[in-house]
């Protein structure tokens, strides 16, 4: 049996590609909508690409499980669980809609599907056993957002991203079940989960890409709390706000979108068109056009600049030319298409805002842009909150005129908003030197 594990640091997402080297014969696990590394790997290994599954409707990219159908020809496996009105619609020809205890045969290698529901209720894990290795009994659980290293999966993005009011407990109490139904499997199941540290799908998500089951019951907090309420209450606790663009995700991979497409971008014509600029924080500070937005190209780009866009709108990118390009490829992993022109960035100085200030404590107009358990944790009695990711979309209250002190926990979210508020018509920004955890302890 051939396997390897995709991982991509921009989503946190990990996808699979599991091949039988008797017959040549590969499936993908959760692919995304650029398939060219699975396709390349396939091809240098020997494989051809027959087949694909996904573990649910994703809510942090956008699927490649349409295109895999439609440009290799494969056949596909998606979940046939759940509610009708959440269920995969307008699917193309190969596609066979799976429940519990289905069978997934590549090649001589078994998949046995599980329902295993809770961070979605239509989700399901597939079951491995190398019946071509000789093997009797399972490997490995490719269990998406179901298990992951050290955490499981949210069961509120429906709610939170869909406005699906219940759902929330819902899937809580679905997924402490879920867990109860794969205790009795052996503790020597691998676990490949969907994500891994930095995605928004769960709390603390582990950076190890891969774990066994046995680690699991030991080391999960999951596997651990044997009382169906206290698990609820720990699983719907202080999981984070997920980033806007989860809603058009949940639309895209449920509905469908336009096959994926790479394209070039140009230099812009059009300076009205909102802006991100991918530097540094620090290049930012040292320079940027009034009212663009600063989003670094790091690891963290999507979930940041996920709670800006909007799939009806182009936007620009600024920055050097090989990081647009890869930002626009990292976008289009989420279904944005609509990067329309690139701007080189400014080495002038071209705001009035000042950055890297410390703070007294006596400034009158304070806006903190953390999350609200950051905010309810301290805060300067005087500050206004606003989350980051609602700036761009709210009223902020103060006047254009009014020198404005904007912070957040370390000095990153707070750039972001400087760019916003500019972008808004306020002039007199002031960015708190790294942010509230730097604020000296008689201002707490």
């Amino acid at each position: 049996m051939f396997f390897k594990q995709f991982y991509d640091n921009h989503l946190s997402q990990a996808s699979y590609l599991v091949g039988c080297q008797r017959t040549g014969e590969a499936i993908v696990i959760d692919p995304v909508r650029d398939l060219t590394k699975y396709m390349e790997v396939a091809d240098s290994e020997g494989f051809k690409i027959t087949q694909a599954a996904e573990t649910h409707i994703h809510a942090d990219f956008a699927s490649g499980i349409r295109d895999v159908a439609k440009r290799l020809n494969a056949n596909i496996y998606v979940s046939g669980e759940g509610d009708d009105q959440l269920s995969y619609k307008n699917m193309p020809e190969h596609t066979n809609f799976v429940k519990n205890q289905d069978i997934i045969q590549v090649g001589n290698i078994k998949l046995e599907v599980l329902h295993t529901p809770g961070h979605t209720p239509e989700s399901i894990s597939f079951l491995l056993t190398d019946e071509g290795g000789g093997s009797s009994v399972p490997m490995g659980l490719f269990s998406g957002d179901f298990i992951f290293v050290g955490d499981i999966g949210r069961p509120d993005l429906l709610e939170k991203s869909v406005q699906m009011e219940g759902t929330t407990e819902i899937g809580a109490k679905q997924m402490y079940q879920s867990i109860e139904g794969v205790k009795n499997l052996p503790d020597y199941i691998q676990i490949w989960p969907g994500h891994g540290a930095g995605s928004p799908c769960g709390k603390a998500l582990g950076a190890i890409p891969m774990s066994t089951l046995g680690y699991e019951k030991i080391n999960n907090w999951a596997f651990n709390v044997t009382d169906e309420s206290k698990f609820v209450e720990t699983l719907t606790s202080n999981q984070p706000a997920p980033p806007h663009h989860f809603a058009q995700m949940k639309k895209i991979n449920q509905f469908g979108m336009k096959m994926y497409q790479p394209y070039n971008v140009y230099p812009s014509l059009d300076n009205e068109r909102i802006a991100f600029d991918l530097r540094s924080k620090e290049a930012f500070h040292g320079g940027h056009t009034q009212g663009t937005i600063n989003i670094p190209y790091n690891k963290n780009f999507i979930n940041q600049i996920g709670w800006y866009l909007d799939f009806e709108k182009d936007v620009d990118l600024i920055g050097d030319k090989s990081t647009v390009e890869q930002a626009t490829h990292t976008l289009q992993l989420i279904g944005f298409d609509n990067v329309a022109g690139y701007r080189l960035p400014k080495s002038e100085i071209l705001t009035q805002s000042i950055h890297s200030a410390d703070i007294t404590g006596e400034e009158a107009n304070v806006l903190d842009v953390r999350n609200e358990e950051e905010w309810n944790n301290g805060h300067l009695d005087q500050a206004v909150n606003i989350p980051h990711g609602k700036l761009l979309n709210e009223n902020i209250p103060f006047n254009k005129e009014d020198k404005i002190y904007v912070h957040c926990q370390s000095g990153v979210r707070s750039s972001i908003a400087v760019g916003i508020l500019e972008n808004k018509g306020f002039e007199n920004v002031v960015n708190i030197r790294e942010g509230y955890q730097d604020f000296p302890e008689s201002l707490k």
